[in-house]
């Protein structure tokens, strides 16, 4: 079994997954909703994403976009946790999935790892990095 963070986005899960696959690497999947066959009867916008999935390595995060008609609600509750194997890695993925965000906690030494941050990306998705380093 894997156990997969699905996503819900308002309007911008293509904008979120370029800078993901910038910033993460790895390979993008993605489909729009104009791309379903008719006979699923989802709406037609190629603008908005129906499914999308971003895999790095043995690890995949995958979204959509909020169908039309549906409410949306931001994510609360839940951040997606990168552990990493090197500061220059907490700090470039930091760096680049914080930037236009809001930082609710800096990338810096705790008792419990070598460099963690939380914060929030420009997209309302909420992040830890942690790299607990030789403990």
């Amino acid at each position: 079994m894997r156990i997969i963070p699905y996503l819900t986005f308002n309007g911008n899960c293509k904008q979120a997954f370029a800078l993901y696959e910038e910033v993460l690497g790895g390979e993008l999947f993605s489909m729009s909703f104009a791309e379903a066959p008719e006979e699923t009867g989802m709406p037609k916008d190629p603008n908005l994403v129906m499914h999308t999935c971003l895999t790095v390595g043995a690890f995949s995060l995958m979204a959509s976009d909020c169908p039309p008609g549906q409410p949306y609600s931001k994510p609360q509750g839940v951040s997606v946790s990168l552990n990493v194997d090197s500061v220059e890695e907490a700090e470039r993925l930091f760096n680049g999935l914080s930037a236009g965000g809001s930082v609710y906690m800096p990338l810096e030494k705790t008792f419990w790892a070598e460099r963690f941050a939380m914060f929030e990306d420009r997209f309302g998705i909420a992040w830890m990095v942690n790299y607990e380093g030789g403990k």
